[in-house]
């Protein structure tokens, strides 16, 4: 049933943009403000005689998402309109956004194409308590908000996260927006169709998913839901959706306006801009300011460094992570196989203590961590030394620069000398003389067995080839 139909989604983003005063007025931005109704003034109040003014470096972020996407910057023409329409989170009774002429047109991200992108202005934050009683803080109201809108192009909700995720990543990366979907600084509405023909669908709008997870299962809940209803001989309703997260299923909230119904009208307190007329937002400046975008690091990795893709995706998503990457690279020579070492433990040692403990630069630097590296290539640590220094110094700090004189006095270094590792060896095959029976035997896993009980008996660090070869020579003439 489900395969006879076609999805159709588009995705509506929003993402409030760092700048140091809201979109219009010289009011604090600052989305982590908890007392309520702090940063505000008569512009972002509308009170009347008020007029607003046009923040710059808003319009900048913008062109710069534009220009990195690939899209037509409205370098000739663009202008603010007012979106009529009544909430008690919008003190204006309107909202001042853009309309026929945004700023950017068209444009791509990972394969799905971009409608526009726009500049218009956050609104503020309602409140309900049990009692039933609704609060408005209007901290909120009238930060610069991007407003990105998809082609309808998108068929599943895997390709929509996609795309969602990697919209984050350009924006942390441009320097626009944390874009923190916890904290409600980046909104994804998706528009959802089925059809069993290429016509498009009754369009349903899902509002205000917080999570790239819930993004994903909404729409995926909202087309079988969609599919079921037409299957029952039901017709699809255009209306506006949530997404109830404890149910896991979209509910009805209102019926969908459409643009008619906002009366847009250019807005006469606000002028035209002719970007081409404002020198530091010329493309090529622009281009200029840019950093190493989220692709083209991932392919720089992958070209200089052949990481898997996990590992090139996760240091591509932690700017911080990556650095440290970099550095450790850099100090292991840029040798793919010593890099392939130090990736490994990197992914999976140091992030699982910084995920359990915060970043903590000071106790562990990149060189340190190159070198523990070289001291496991060079057999000097084994790795469960290494796992163990790597754990002990980001917990407690360097000793000193010098990691293997830290081992040593932390006792994890790697043994290797034949006549302590023997008496070892010795007691091992008198504790376990069934399993050397059946290694003489045949039975090779004896063989790891007592090689295995050697790197208990030395908690780690013996050698384990040194190891195996001693247990062969003395099960030989025994």
């Amino acid at each position: 049933m489900k395969e006879d139909y076609t999805p159709t989604i588009g995705l509506e983003i929003h993402a409030e943009l760092n700048t140091n005063t809201k979109m219009f007025c010289k009011c604090k931005n600052d989305p982590h403000q908890k007392k309520p109704n702090v940063n505000i003034c008569p512009v972002c109040m509308a009170h009347p005689g008020t007029l607003p003014v046009i923040n710059k470096q808003a319009v900048k972020h913008v062109l710069k998402v534009g220009k990195a996407t690939g899209g037509k910057l409205a370098m000739d023409f663009t202008e603010f309109d007012r979106k009529n329409y009544f909430y008690p989170d919008i003190p204006k009774g309107y909202q001042i956004s853009q309309y026929k002429y945004p700023l950017v047109s068209g444009g791509s991200l990972v394969g799905v194409d971009v409608t526009r992108i726009h500049l218009e202005e956050d609104t503020a934050r309602s409140q309900h308590d049990d009692a039933g009683h609704s609060f408005v803080d209007f901290n909120r109201g009238g930060l610069p908000l991007m407003e990105l809108v998809t082609e309808p192009v998108i068929d599943s909700a895997e390709i929509a996260g996609k795309f969602a995720r990697e919209l984050q990543l350009l924006l942390r990366y441009l320097g626009a927006s944390e874009a923190n979907m916890e904290k409600g600084q980046m909104r994804v509405e998706a528009n959802i169709s089925v059809s069993k023909t290429k016509k498009f669908g009754t369009k349903v709008e899902v509002k205000n998913l917080n999570s790239f997870k819930s993004v994903e299962r909404a729409i995926e809940h909202e087309i079988v839901r969609q599919i079921e209803v037409l299957e029952s001989g039901g017709e699809i309703v255009q209306e506006t959706r949530g997404w109830d997260e404890n149910k896991q299923e979209t509910f009805s909230q209102r019926k969908k306006e459409s643009s008619d119904e906002y009366r847009y009208f250019p807005d006469p307190d606000l002028p035209k801009l002719v970007i081409k007329e404002i020198e530091d937002m010329q493309e090529d400046v622009l281009e200029k300011e840019f950093p190493e975008l989220p692709w083209e690091k991932r392919a720089r990795y992958k070209k200089d460094y052949d990481l898997k893709d996990e590992d090139n995706d996760a240091f591509v998503q932690d700017t911080k992570l990556a650095g440290f990457f970099e550095d450790m690279a850099e100090n292991l020579d840029n040798d793919k196989e010593l890099i392939k070492t130090g990736v490994n433990y990197l992914a999976s040692d140091l992030v699982s203590l910084i995920k359990a403990k915060g970043w903590k630069d000071e106790n562990i630097t990149p060189v340190y961590f190159a070198d523990i590296i070289k001291l496991v290539n060079d057999k000097k640590l084994s790795s469960r030394g290494a796992k163990d220094l790597i754990i002990v110094t980001y917990n407690e700090g360097m000793l000193s620069n010098d990691p293997e004189k830290d081992a040593e006095v932390k006792g994890l270094l790697q043994k290797s000398d034949e006549g302590e590792l023997k008496k070892i060896v010795e007691k091992i095959l008198k504790e376990h003389a069934s399993v050397v029976d059946d290694y003489k035997n045949g039975k090779e896993s004896a063989l790891q067995f007592l090689v295995g009980q050697g790197m208990k008996a030395t908690k780690g660090s013996a050698n384990p080839q040194i190891l195996k070869k001693l247990f062969e020579e003395a099960t030989k003439g025994s």
